[in-house]
């Protein structure tokens, strides 16, 4: 019998919207009112400056290791933005500016990268999971929720986000592959930043795109640039639109930078050159995006200084309520419990031994 050639989708479309001197393609731009750009912009704004004092807090001390998010911001927030409060948002962990979008408040992230659990403490009227450190799992935890969005025939939607990194996982193409089985109504956001941790994308596939692995499950796949938060939203929106009438899952590739550290435990200097940083901060989202508000007469010099100087003071006040909440909470005895319902022996000599510690920790306080 002779050799038969198999039709398939080979294009991958790439969005760009405006670009890193705040030029636009008007015939792409979407229409968006002036008052929600103007809020994106401010949760850019307030991420970005809360990165910098969360690595500020970092370094004295005052909390644990956290990955910051500059570079970022669009990458993550342009397609969160398009979700109602009722569709589930899956993050990673590199999603701050996202959760402040949806609702979560500055102090909570604070308590969190300090080890305190009630800064994961989500309320029942948000649809929101918690960070997800393990690399590319909560892919499927939104499979999950997405099914059974299907299953109770509302037309809620589940988005996740990841890195390329995750890409490399049996978790998102299991994900992937039930998603497009069932037309679940999936989104799967990958920030595409160039590196997993210290492995450049080219050591973790050979495709020419991320997107395109999407055309292997049958769903649509578009690659968009990740700094351009327009680019973002328009492909979010059209995803979030097929998944929401029943056209199932989408996967978007959006292309972006790290432009800070992978966790405040790395030193990207071993690993990548200052002049590839460089080249990426001229792209960056969040001046980018300024530039076209100021040339869509949104903003100002004025409204600029006043919006930081509220911003500023924001993560000021969120700082002093997260460290008053901490002299209240947590007993570090409770790490001890939860975990089994019988303690084992080892547990317990350990628990013993930490409770004895404590103890004559506090008998050396009592006499300083």
């Amino acid at each position: 019998m002779p050799r038969k050639e198999i039709k398939f989708p080979d294009i991958i479309e790439h969005i760009s919207i405006l670009n890193e001197y705040g030029e636009f393609d008007e015939a792409l731009e979407p229409d968006i009112p002036g008052e929600f750009l103007l809020r994106l912009y401010r949760t850019m704004q307030l991420s970005r400056k809360f990165d910098e004092r969360l690595l500020s807090l970092q370094r004295q001390g005052r909390i644990g290791t956290f990955p910051p998010i500059s570079g970022q911001e669009a990458a993550h927030l342009g397609a969160a933005a398009v979700l109602r409060p009722d569709d589930w948002f899956v993050p990673a962990f590199r999603e701050t500016a996202a959760e402040i979008w949806r609702g979560r408040p500055l102090e909570s992230v604070i308590l969190y990268y300090n080890g305190f659990n009630e800064g994961v403490d989500i309320p029942a009227d948000r649809n929101d999971l918690p960070l997800s450190v393990p690399v590319g799992s909560q892919i499927l935890h939104a499979v999950g929720l997405a099914w059974a969005a299907n299953y109770r025939r509302t037309d809620n939607v589940a988005m996740a986000f990841f890195g390329d990194g995750a890409t490399s996982e049996g978790d998102f193409h299991e994900g992937l592959n039930f998603a497009s089985v069932f037309q679940t109504p999936a989104i799967f956001v990958c920030q595409n930043n160039h590196w997993a941790i210290s492995i450049p994308r080219t050591k973790q596939t050979r495709s020419q795109t991320l997107a395109q692995k999407a055309l292997a499950y049958n769903m649509p796949g578009i690659q968009v640039d990740g700094n351009d938060i327009l680019a973002v939203y328009v492909a979010a929106r059209e995803a979030v639109d097929r998944a929401r009438s029943g056209g199932g899952p989408t996967l978007i590739e959006c292309v972006t930078y790290r432009m800070a550290v992978h966790t405040t435990a790395d030193d990207p200097k071993r690993y990548r050159t200052d002049e590839e940083v460089e080249q990426w901060k001229k792209r960056d989202p969040v001046s980018r995006f300024q530039k076209y508000l100021t040339t869509k007469g949104l903003l100002s010099d004025e409204k600029i200084a006043d919006l930081d100087a509220g911003v500023e003071e924001e993560i000021q006040a969120a700082i002093n309520r997260a460290e008053e909440q901490m002299k209240m909470l947590g007993d570090p005895i409770d790490m001890f419990e939860h975990a089994y319902a019988e303690m084992p022996p080892y547990l317990k000599a350990q628990k013993d031994a930490f409770v004895r510690a404590l103890a004559e920790k506090g008998k050396e306080g009592n006499h300083g």
